[in-house]
């Protein structure tokens, strides 16, 4: 060992080296432990910076977005770029306003829409004082103003739109072809159209369902009026109010009224003055239709199915199409018409935004009223009942769809991340790619569905005011947990699907280029050149220069143009065009995946349904193992975050954001987080009182709810902090049981333990108390004792020798004891503080009871009765020599029973000993209080370890040029460890204080009535001496009210009432414990002479009778024996040796000497001021 080679004397014992190898191996499994944590920490950080593909990234806690979305940074002019000029022209054009229509629904979308949405949000009824409509309305003003210029672009847009097809599709023969369009139909400008057409529709809706937001418009109508008549009040210019009446009315007419969309299809198309024709053209209205039955059948055929991706929203703008077409041409397919409205059979209600739902039936037969009348009215009330039809089934399937999608989501997750995880082979490239398309596609598609059935039962329970059971409500929130459980999936995986994304867009263009290069060799081959094929051509070259390149939308929508005119004469055999077209949907759907989703799983709409956020807890709580589903729901709750951006109702929409906030925080507290703080720590109360009979906690019985699930859920974010279930509840106990032990100190076991219980049950880390604990050694506590003096002095009593009080009585089976521990314990617990109050407390006390003291010695009976025996033992002390009369005494004790006794049996005299105990009680009380401070005093000093030299930490730290805060915490235990020393080498003389405080009043003339109290001490003792016996006499009795073995009380109260009226020397001059030894070892004596005599008459009935006397006499005798001693003690505490003169000669030596030593030298220790006055 290293140790022998240091130091070869040093030799160890045999037997050390298996405890030395069992020590080493301790250390070498903590080492290892240690290192093992590291590691893990090391991997941990390493996880968080790594940014190799294929790591999850959380959804809360991500610093960095992944953007996939191709930015194109070359204008339409530079990517439409063929031979074939009068081409380019039209592609151009029509590019342009599809852009054109995208950037508006984009706008719409996101400014319009939401802040139409949320005007008058974020203010309660009860917040609302009047005036505040007007105001919000008042901000609102220029958010309509710009919604104006909106529509008013819309118009324009649509207007444009036709004519340019319009001027393409010509039917007057004289009029120049701009290109061939016998088989060209370009179906994407008839698609953005009616997407322009459908936004005009979702603001009718919108502002249509918006009570109030028109009741706002009226309320701000009414106080311009007012304005009106007292411009000047309002501090408005009169000529400005006209020009502003005139805006709101062109407001109120163009918005409010709900022709929006009407005032865009009743625009006048036709231009004047030898312009664009447009009602009038045939061949337009002809490829109008045709292109609308075309797009009506490859939408209708998807409906409803689960392949269906973007079809209802078509199916709106299809609608609008049909109605405009009706408007412009004033002709009617009564066969489509019917087609149209067949298909609210399959689709009952549409969700255009939020919680704006759309019927098309109401809207055909509103907006086409004559071929409204052309339906029977059965037929229109059948599509009604087969809305509620619909309503009721789905409410009876929702159940059972949520388990299925549950499974489909569950095994698309699972195959996700197979695929996801797997290392891609060069060999199986394309093969894994195609595959990865499809996984991400399903992934959409079951998005889109889970998105579609939520909102749609949702929004026609709200629109149709129906109530939704819990059951449904359960069933919809699973739905939407799934439907971001497949966002969150996307999004953790976001790496590998980024990388993914642009290799399966890359492979899909190639598909389709490889498709169009075969067909441009067919046109190239066929040496029949026109006009028309040359067209043909130009799209395909087109088509190929812009699908080389990024997927970006104006390509796509380039590429789609251009087929449309690429299409046309067969270029493509049939078996050749589907796969192209379904490749192209596939491009699109891969080419805008994220925003897809982003789009298919946002929940904004939960805002207005968030009535059910409530119960959705209360089932989380009662299903607490599937706890962690919360991120889930709160992400789906974030989501109209963005949205309410856009409010410009209140002064900023951080009003807004705040009231949403504090709702969903208040319903979350109410029924998740307050409800399992209550259950935890009522288990917890129920876990640590098993002992107690309390209610059947048998699981098997009565069930058992494992609510520690919740503590190993991760933070939740929601809004700009994030919800710890796990340290809101550890708050929650620590603060309850902190305050709980503050009120009820000795409960500290108790709590420390649920605290202990807590840790191993749920793994909350608790923090501890640091109260002062009050230990199981406490008994009664020194501040109830102290606020109810009176009443302990009454019914303890005191043990002088062992420092001890006894309870006199109590209802139990046990009698509570206090000693100085108990005392010493309870000062730790309080403080030394609480020692002065203590003795403050006994001073206003003893004041009370010589109140009653000098009453009963100014009383007329017992005054004369003293003065007399006072007399009558000045005449008789030479005769007895100078012993009290015994009979004396007991003339007294009995004479006094003359004057009056209580309903319980007691004489004055017992209840002036009883009153003479109670103060004697109180003294003895101040005494353990003192011996309880040094015992306190000792145990906090024994740490340090010289007290005769104790280092000054102050001086140490300023050498040492520590901060000032530092000094500070030195000052403070330098004051600390003085007071320390000061109190345990001196402690206070309490005895001392409470006799200097009342001995004057005692000993002064107007007080001459208390200086018989020496003559009354014997009778008092002989009253004593009966009562001792018979309550020893009680403990071996069966009832034993009243018993007790001791009650030094008295003795003490005698030798502090003596000392206060300086009356040691006359007590003493009785010589009264004398006389009562010579008096009973007289009586003593007698009986057994007696004894003897009888014992040769041997009368047995007389022997026991002596006995029993010679017995009795002997237990008085040790009685007042035991009572001397008590006495003599007593009397050493408040140094009955001196008299006061004596005393007071003392005092001023002692001041002459502090008077010389202050001169000179000052004496090391001073002494310690007097606390009590």
């Amino acid at each position: 060992m290293a140790l022998e080679t240091l130091s070869p004397d040093w030799e160890f014992d045999r037997l050390d080296d298996g405890s030395q190898k069992i020590h080493a191996e301790v250390q070498l499994k903590n080492y290892g432990k240690f290192l093992e944590e590291y590691t893990s920490q090391l991997k941990r950080i390493e996880d968080a910076l790594d940014d190799s593909v294929g790591d999850v990234w959380d959804f809360s806690l991500d610093p960095i977005a992944l953007k996939l979305l191709p930015y194109e940074q070359s204008s339409l002019l530079e990517l439409i770029k063929t031979e074939n000029k009068v081409l380019n022209k039209v592609i151009t054009v029509y590019a342009a306003l599809c852009c054109e229509i995208k950037k508006l629904k984009y706008e719409a979308e996101t400014k319009f829409y939401n802040g139409l949405l949320f005007y008058g949000e974020g203010a309660t009824d009860s917040s609302m004082v009047e005036g505040d409509c007007q105001i919000q309305m008042g901000r609102f003003v220029s958010f309509l103003q710009e919604l104006s210029c909106f529509v008013t672009r819309c118009y324009e847009v649509v207007v444009n739109v036709v004519h340019q097809l319009a001027v393409l599709y010509t039917s007057n023969k004289n009029a120049p072809k701009i290109i061939e369009t016998s088989g060209v139909h370009f179906q994407a400008m008839y698609e953005h159209l009616g997407e322009l057409l459908t936004v005009l529709i979702t603001l009718d809706e919108i502002i249509d369902n918006h009570a109030t937001l028109k009741d706002h418009w009226t309320m701000y109508k009414r106080l311009l009026k007012s304005v009106h008549h007292n411009p000047s009040k309002f501090g408005i210019q009169e000529d400005k109010l006209k020009p502003f009446e005139k805006l709101l009315l062109k407001l109120e007419c163009q918005l409010l009224d709900g022709m929006i969309f009407q005032a865009c299809i009743e625009q006048p198309f036709d231009s004047l003055n030898g312009g664009v024709s447009v009602s009038k053209n045939s061949t337009f209205a002809e490829e109008f239709a045709h292109t609308l039955r075309t797009a009506f059948a490859n939408v209708e055929t998807k409906l409803g199915e689960p392949s269906e991706i973007d079809q209802r929203d078509k199916y709106v703008g299809i609608c609008g199409l049909f109605v405009l077409h009706f408007q412009i041409f004033r002709t009617i397919d009564k066969k489509f018409y019917k087609s149209l409205l067949d298909v609210c059979k399959k689709v009952p209600a549409i969700t255009l935004t939020a919680n704006i739902i759309w019927f098309a039936d109401n809207f055909l037969i509103q907006k086409i009223p004559a071929a409204a009348k052309l339906l029977d009215k059965k037929s229109i009330h059948t599509v009604k009942l087969q809305r509620e039809n619909f309503l009721q089934q789905k409410a009876q399937s929702l159940t059972k769809d949520m388990q299925s999608y549950y499974v489909f989501v569950s095994s698309w997750m699972t195959k996700m991340e197979s695929i996801l995880s797997k290392e891609q082979r060069v060999d199986k490239f394309a093969e894994d790619l195609s595959n990865r398309c499809n996984v991400f596609i399903q992934g959409f598609l079951y998005a889109y569905s889970l998105s579609t059935i939520i909102k749609t039962t949702m929004n026609l329970y709200m629109s149709m005011q129906k109530p939704m059971t819990k059951t449904s409500v359960k069933a919809l929130c699973r739905l939407v947990e799934l439907l971001k459980a497949i966002e969150h999936m996307f999004y953790r995986r976001s790496m590998v699907v980024a990388d993914s994304v642009t290799h399966i867009a890359q492979h899909l263009q190639y598909q389709a280029l490889h498709t169009i290069s075969v067909a441009k060799k067919r046109v190239i081959s066929d040496k029949k050149y026109s006009e028309q094929r040359l067209d043909v051509l130009s799209a395909l070259v087109l088509a190929e220069n812009t699908l080389h390149g990024p997927s970006t939308k104006q390509r796509r929508l380039i590429v789609s143009l251009a087929l449309s005119v690429g299409t046309q004469m067969k270029t493509f055999k049939d078996e050749e065009l589907l796969p192209l077209q379904l490749v192209l949907k596939k491009l699109d759907l891969i080419s805008e995946l994220t925003e897809r989703i982003r789009a298919q799983c946002d929940c904004c709409f939960l805002y207005w349904h968030r009535a059910v956020f409530p119960i959705y807890l209360d089932d989380v709580y009662e299903n607490a193992v599937d706890s962690a589903r919360l991120h889930y729901m709160f992400s789906a709750l974030r989501d109209c975050v963005p949205a309410m951006t856009h409010a410009r109702h209140l002064e900023s929409y951080e009003v807004l954001l705040e009231c949403y906030d504090k709702e969903i925080m208040e319903v979350l507290n109410e029924h998740l987080l307050d409800k399992l703080c209550k259950e935890i720590e009522k288990d917890l109360r129920l876990s640590v009182h098993t002992h107690l009979k309390l209610d059947d906690r048998n699981p098997f019985r009565v069930g058992m709810k494992d609510l520690a699930h919740f503590f190993f859920l991760n933070p939740i974010r929601f809004f700009n902090r994030f919800i710890d279930i796990k340290a809101y509840v550890t708050h929650y106990l620590d603060k309850t049981f902190y305050n709980l032990t503050t009120v009820a100190l000795h409960d500290w076991a108790t709590y420390s333990e649920m605290r202990n219980l807590a840790t191993q049950r749920y793994g909350l880390s608790m923090t501890e108390a640091h109260l002062p604990s009050q230990t199981l050694e406490q008994g009664l506590d020194v501040l109830e004792i102290m606020r109810n003096i009176h009443v302990f002095v009454s019914r303890y009593l005191y043990n002088l020798n062992n420092q001890i009080f006894i309870e006199r009585t109590s209802n139990n089976k046990h009698l509570n004891t206090i000693n100085i521990r108990h005392i010493a314990n309870s000062i730790r617990t309080h403080g030394t503080g609480i020692m002065n109050t203590t003795v403050n407390f006994t001073y206003q006390f003893l004041r009370k009871k010589f109140y009653i003291f000098s009453q009963f010695m100014y009383d007329e009976h017992i005054k004369s009765r003293l003065i007399k025996d006072i007399r009558f033992f000045r005449e008789v002390k030479d005769q007895n020599d100078h012993k009290y009369p015994f009979e004396r005494a007991d003339k007294f004790n009995r004479g006094i029973r003359k004057l009056g006794i209580t309903p319980d049996g007691q004489s004055y005299l017992d209840q002036f000993r009883q009153l003479i105990s109670q103060i004697g009680n109180a003294m003895g009380y101040v005494r353990m209080i003192r011996s309880g401070g040094l015992h306190c005093c000792s145990s906090a000093i024994r740490f340090v370890p010289d007290l005769e030299d104790i280092v000054n930490f102050e001086e140490l730290v300023k050498e040492e040029g520590l901060s000032e805060e530092t000094q500070k915490a030195a000052r403070q235990l330098d004051s600390v460890l003085g007071d320390l020393t000061r109190n345990f080498a001196e402690g206070t003389e309490y005895f001392k204080m409470l006799v200097d405080v009342f001995a004057p009043e005692f000993r002064s003339p107007k007080n001459m009535h208390l200086r018989n109290f020496y003559i009354i001490v014997p009778p008092l003792t002989l009253n004593f001496v009966e009562h001792s016996i018979s309550c020893k006499e009680k403990l071996n009795k069966k009832n034993k009210s009243g018993a007790a073995f001791t009650d030094d009380g008295f003795a003490m109260g005698v030798a502090y009432i003596l000392k206060l009226l300086d009356q040691y020397q006359e007590f003493d001059s009785l010589h009264w414990f004398q006389s009562v030894r010579e008096k009973y070892v007289k009586e003593i004596r007698a009986v057994a002479k007696q004894q003897n005599v009888q014992s040769t008459n041997q009368d047995e009935k007389l022997l026991q009778t002596m006995n029993l006397t010679h017995k009795r006499l002997e237990v008085c005798l040790q009685e007042f024996e035991l009572l001397y001693f008590s006495l003599s003690s007593a009397r050493i505490f408040f140094r009955a040796d001196k008299t006061a003169a004596e005393e007071n000669q003392e005092k001023k030596e002692k001041e002459e000497e502090c008077v010389k030593t202050s001169n000179g030298e000052l004496p090391n220790s001073m002494p310690a001021d007097p606390v009590v006055k």
